[in-house]
């Protein structure tokens, strides 16, 4: 018996020795920073990495996204809530709950209408929000609202005062963030059960995809019998009726309450069917109650933030740190069941297999476009996520195979391509190039290759429709657009240049991946593509300038224009668009030249904040020198390098990481700026890292350019099976006012340049750097290639 006991004792301090070690990082992560101004998918604080059920209030997700992408869903300035919605993703929304007192009321209202539908008021001051948990009193009612979820269940608790008219309202036929118009919905109830779907047709859908729809499907379980119950039309109530089908179609229950009662409901969440929503629960949520699930939720959250630990440093910038992390985890969800059942392309039903032990061969996800994603995302991924990113890559082959193109973005595998381009093959490249090949390589090869060369019956939905121009040419020309969808445009774009500038550097991923599996022709068709930028470059304003169809400059050249040539930017900020061949583009200028002018447009950024400066909108700065708030700028910070002035580089990406990330809502990423599925915040946790990639992982030996972290230590540890053993940055004289590298090594060797191999980094080791004040020479990746 003293022998049992002894073992009892060993095996629980073992277990608290582990429970120490796991940090509490969670305590860093605000999600309310950054959220006013902010997309229908940005504010999910009750979700789990990369879930399905990703659960948030809603101040105005019910009030219209006529373009498919303006800031709806929640906003830190609103102070009425209307409901607590269990989808978020990329043009996909619905599936709201809400819970009210007293006379009942079945429609939302509207946010700047008091008392108007079933929203109510509430205190920031009865608010809080981290990952894996949200909670709020819902003024109105004195109802205390939780959230939390597991990977496809969502968990609402609803604390009531004492009332014969609780009220638990399910709407599912309106509208709701990113979801498009309702075409059918139909909710069912009985015993202690709702269920039921939402037919929606999302704005990027009908332009990519125009026949395709998307279908969101729930079944509920609640812990309590409801006195009465009914469904509802809008604002039409049918009492005691147990279905209803129809747009605007919805269901309610109510309850007699003593203060203090609490009603659970545990809800399964599928893409596929009722059947699989009911699976999910059950495979998920048997067993746990709320307290239960948001404890498993806030472990997972630490566990999967714990890949990254970083150390010292000041506490803000720890904070937007792992808010950060926490938004690029959050992103591109889960589109499969427990079971493997998916979504396919075409509306049916398609099936992951099995292995033998049971588990899924891997998962399957919805995505927003990968625009720019390779300056932020794919390189956390790879560093810190790398099975993640393999899945990633599955999930686009089963949408390859399914419907024969790419998909620059997904929606329940619909095409939603974002910005009508398609950089899903360069991403793809990467993975291949840095070793994450778990998967059908000639498959992906081929899907790669098509995607960068092939036009005939290229669908919309794969985005790139000006690629046999490309191909044929070798750069895209400048056309007008006469249809009023400029992406779907087939013998140039109104977008020629960044298109181009795009396309060449997509080449250059794909080019590595045809010499990688022994394909020559295509590796020299592809690397002379990949030198189309050179056709558009002027010596004479020594800029990016856009060409007509015979190969003409266009007249009447402002390098400040924008949307001339150049989507989402101008001139100014594309021709630092070659991240593929820096090296070229700086010999090109002359690096005094390229450094004096890039320094000076800092400086001159600095002043607006790096972006839009306080104008709050997703589109501020696009006409600037620098914005950082959108895409086709995320590198150039880091160009300084290629140029012989790191220090530049650490300079200015310091000052980025200061005064363009804030820690409000309102100054969170920029002001009102778009974060797209955590690409901002995935930026900030490499540069405070103090590592980046500007060629995206695609180079024949991918590195990354070293930079000053903003932490002592940062510490990259990833489940042994993964990668045996940690990579550690030890920082010394690390300070804020302290932004320049002075000295460093690499498992105790003198650093001869600012550059780390990924393969070093994924052996393992230690980096140790020295930071001062004063800018110091040292050694550029441009003298050791």
């Amino acid at each position: 018996m003293r022998r049992i006991l002894l073992i009892l004792l060993v095996s629980i301090q073992a277990t608290l020795l582990y429970a120490q070690k796991e940090a509490d990082l969670v305590q860093y992560v605000k999600p309310n920073i950054g959220s006013a101004h902010s997309r229908y998918f940005f504010y999910t604080p009750a979700a789990v990495p990369f879930g399905m059920a990703k659960l948030a209030p809603s101040t105005n997700g019910s009030e219209g996204n006529r373009s498919g992408w303006e800031a709806v869903g929640y906003d830190d300035r609103h102070r009425s809530i209307e409901g607590f919605a269990n989808f978020h993703e990329f043009q996909i929304g619905g599936v709201l709950f809400a819970a009210t007192v007293g006379k009942l009321k079945t429609v939302p209202g509207k946010l700047q209408e008091k008392n108007s539908g079933y929203r109510s008021s509430f205190d920031k001051a009865d608010e809080y929000a981290t990952a894996g948990y949200y909670r709020v009193l819902l003024k109105d009612y004195q109802i205390k609202a939780e959230l939390t979820a597991t990977e496809r269940v969502g968990f609402h608790q609803y604390t009531f005062p004492e009332t014969d008219s609780a009220n638990v309202i399910f709407d599912i036929g309106h509208k709701l963030g990113e979801s498009g118009p309702v075409l059918d919905a139909e909710v069912t109830y009985d015993g202690q059960h709702v269920w039921g779907y939402v037919v929606t047709k999302p704005v990027y859908v009908q332009k990519y995809q125009e026949k395709a729809n998307v279908t969101m499907y729930f079944y509920a379980e609640l812990d309590r019998i409801p006195v009465s119950y009914g469904a509802f039309i809008d604002s039409t109530q049918f009492n005691g009726l147990k279905t209803i089908k129809g747009k605007g179609a919805g269901m309610y229950l109510r309850f007699k309450t003593k203060k203090g009662d609490q009603i659970g409901i545990k809800t399964g969440l599928s893409y596929t069917s009722v059947e699989n929503a009911k699976a999910n629960l059950v495979k998920e949520a048997s067993g746990l109650n709320f307290e239960k699930a948001k404890v498993k939720a806030i472990q997972n959250w630490n566990h999967s933030l714990g890949r990254i630990e970083v150390k010292g440093g000041l506490v803000q910038d720890r904070v937007k740190f792992y808010t950060g992390l926490f938004h690029a985890l959050l992103g591109r969800g889960l589109a499969n069941d427990v079971n493997g059942a998916y979504p396919k392309n075409d509306g049916s039903i398609g099936q992951i297999p099995l292995l033998k032990n049971g588990k899924l061969l891997h998962n399957h996800y919805n995505t927003d476009a990968i625009w720019g994603a390779f300056w932020n995302l794919t390189q956390l991924w790879a560093i810190a996520y790398p099975e993640y990113y393999n899945d990633w890559v599955q999930s686009q082959l089963l949408v390859y195979k399914d419907a024969g193109w790419l998909g620059d973005g997904i929606a329940n595998s619909k095409y939603v391509s974002g910005v009508g381009t398609n950089f899903t093959g360069l991403a793809i490249a990467a993975a291949y190039n840095v070793g994450i090949r778990n998967y059908d390589v000639p498959l992906a090869y081929a899907a790669v290759r098509k995607n960068e060369l092939e036009a005939k019956d290229r669908i919309p939905g794969a985005g790139k429709l000006d690629v046999g121009v490309f191909v044929a040419k070798g750069y895209s020309p400048f056309v007008k657009d006469q249809s009023g969808n400029p992406e779907l445009n087939t013998h140039g774009s109104p977008f020629g240049a960044s298109h181009t500038l795009e396309y060449s550097f997509s080449s250059f991923a794909a080019a590595q991946f045809a010499h990688a599996v022994h394909q020559p022709e295509d590796y020299k068709q592809l690397m002379k593509l990949s030198e189309g930028w050179k056709l558009l470059y002027d010596p004479g304003t020594k800029f990016i300038r856009p060409k007509d169809s015979l190969g003409k400059f266009l007249d009447r050249f402002n390098p400040f224009e924008s949307w001339r040539g150049f989507q989402e930017g101008n001139a100014w900020q594309y021709t630092f668009y070659v991240p593929h061949a820096p090296e070229e583009l700086v010999g090109m200028l002359g690096k005094e030249t390229f450094s004096r002018r890039l320094d000076s447009i800092f400086t001159i950024s600095q002043q607006n904040l790096f972006g839009g400066g306080k104008h709050i909108d997703a589109f501020a700065g696009i006409e600037g020198l620098y914005n950082h708030g959108n895409q086709p700028n995320l590198h150039v910070s880091w160009l300084f390098h290629y140029a012989g002035r790191p220090d530049l580089s650490q300079k200015w990406v310091r000052a980025i990481c200061n005064e363009f990330y804030g820690t409000d809502g309102i100054h969170g990423y920029g002001y009102g700026q778009d974060e797209d599925q955590g690409q901002l915040g995935a930026w900030y946790v490499l540069a405070a890292m103090g590592l980046f990639d500007v060629k995206g992982l695609t180079a024949p030996e991918p590195s990354f350019l070293i930079g000053a972290p903003l932490f002592e230590s940062v510490r990259i540890k990833l489940p042994k099976d993964i990668q045996k053993k940690d990579f550690l940055i030890q920082v010394s004289e690390q300070d804020p006012n302290h932004p320049y590298i002075q000295s460093g090594k690499l498992n105790g060797k003198n650093l001869t340049g600012l550059k780390l191999k990924f393969e070093d980094l994924r052996k393992g080791g230690v980096l140790e750097l020295v930071l001062g004040g004063q800018a110091k020479s040292l050694n550029t990746v441009s003298r050791n290639k």
